[in-house]
């Protein structure tokens, strides 16, 4: 997606004066709950690339938590959300019928490997889709009980939250969570087969719940074996196998799905961030036979909204069309730029991930935090994750000079921390 933008450019302090007067209307009206990492206050975007009120250009790495899959409004995307506005904004797919939700739901369903003929439940974000397949695995197999990873993060309404064990703060403050979930030790099969000896009756066990690659806990992707290992156990128990793709799917791996790496099934799916490039829309995918329970048993009345359903679908097509092959091209770039930067700095831990999806750890979380500002100051947009993390999750539509452009700023950063 090609733009005029070159490289980061601050004309002002940041924040800027338009900025300071934002920020201070935005705290006294709207919930500190928010997790803001750096005063940015944006205007407009354009692929790659964003411009605050005050006219300073960022280069963005983090697409809106991975959510801007193809890049901040591009021209397909605004295309087919004016045409789809124009003759129908809502009506509620919970009550009636429209077009573009039928056909998103089976273009999702063929997108399931070996699906033929899975449904989808639409919602609006990845917390209700989480929330859909913990109620769904419960209804399906009549048993109580799903075990969950630390470092997960599935969301924070209170089923998701539940199955999170990502931050205690998250946490913090809201018991009595649902009950009956537990957790186990990610890429550790025998945590999972300790829960089910001593803790968990096997029969009873309705899900496992796993992301094939951590988001919020530190872009850990799933060890070799470890996927195939969980399949194993909910087919010996009878339990449903729930991959959380709501941050690596839609083609950010290289794969429609992360978990397609490991040559496994899941039997439902979760997706949503990037699904509509931007608009909210969530979906729990699952297999035939699956979701089939009684009208009312669940249901949302603004999930699978007409103009979100039109974005996805357009979305789909510029992923078939090369986004998802660029992905893979442009993570391979990335990891390479990145282990080159990192390499013999001190203070590196690790360099992980897949696809355009990648992190960097470092020593302390003090180092991560003033790198993450140091980048901002610089005019790079990125985010952590976990403790000690920086992650990378630009839009698909990156391309080689802009990943070059952010490396090298990323590197000035943390030669400026460590040092």
């Amino acid at each position: 997606m090609e733009t005029s933008y070159q490289t980061p450019h601050l004309e002002t302090e940041i924040p800027g004066p338009k900025a300071q007067a934002i920020l201070a209307k935005d705290g006294l009206f709207v919930s500190p709950s928010y997790t803001r990492d750096f005063p940015l206050v944006v205007e407009r975007g354009r692929g790659c690339w964003v411009e605050d009120v005050d006219g300073n250009t960022f280069l963005d790495m983090a697409s809106g938590i991975a959510v801007c899959a193809t890049g901040h409004c591009h021209p397909a995307i605004l295309q087919a959300i004016k045409e789809q506005s124009e003759k129908l904004i809502h009506m509620s797919g919970t009550d009636f019928y429209y077009p573009v939700q039928s056909q998103l739901a089976e273009r999702l369903s063929q997108k399931l490997p070996g699906a033929g003929g899975g449904k989808v439940f639409f919602s609006n974000s990845g917390a209700e889709a989480v929330e859909c397949a913990l109620k769904l695995a419960r209804h399906r197999t009549r048993r109580p009980y799903l075990i969950s990873f630390f470092g997960a993060f599935h969301g924070r309404t209170m089923g998701a939250l539940s199955l999170t064990a990502s931050k205690t703060v998250q946490k913090e403050g809201f018991a009595p969570l649902v009950p009956g979930i537990h957790h186990a030790t990610y890429g550790d099969l025998a945590s999972v087969e300790q829960l089910l000896a001593h803790v968990i009756p096997e029969n009873e066990l309705a899900g496992i719940v796993v992301e094939a690659i951590q988001g919020e806990g530190v872009y850990r992707v799933a060890p070799p074996g470890f996927l195939q290992g969980l399949r194993e156990i909910c087919d010996r128990s009878g339990a449903l196998l729930i991959c959380d793709e709501v941050q690596s799917g839609m083609g950010r791996t290289g794969r429609f799905f992360a978990f397609e790496e490991e040559g496994i099934l899941p039997d439902i799916v979760t997706m949503a961030k990037g699904i509509a490039s931007g608009l909210p829309l969530g979906a729990c995918l699952a297999q035939p036979g699956i979701m089939e329970w009684p009208a009312g048993s669940h249901a949302s009345t603004f999930g699978g909204n007409p103009v979100a359903c039109a974005a996805s679908l357009a979305t789909l097509d510029l992923l078939d069309e090369g986004l998802m092959q660029n992905a893979a091209e442009m993570g391979r770039h990335l990891r390479s730029l990145l282990q080159e930067a990192c390499q013999a700095q001190p203070g590196v831990v690790d360099v992980r991930g897949r696809g355009l999806m990648q992190a960097v750890e470092v020593d302390t979380a003090e180092h991560r935090n003033a790198i993450v500002q140091t980048c901002f100051e610089k005019g790079l947009v990125i985010l952590g994750c976990g403790a000690k993390s920086v992650r990378f999750c630009p839009a698909l539509v990156v391309d080689h000079s802009e990943l070059e452009c952010a490396v090298r700023l990323f590197a000035e950063a943390l030669a400026v921390v460590m040092r």
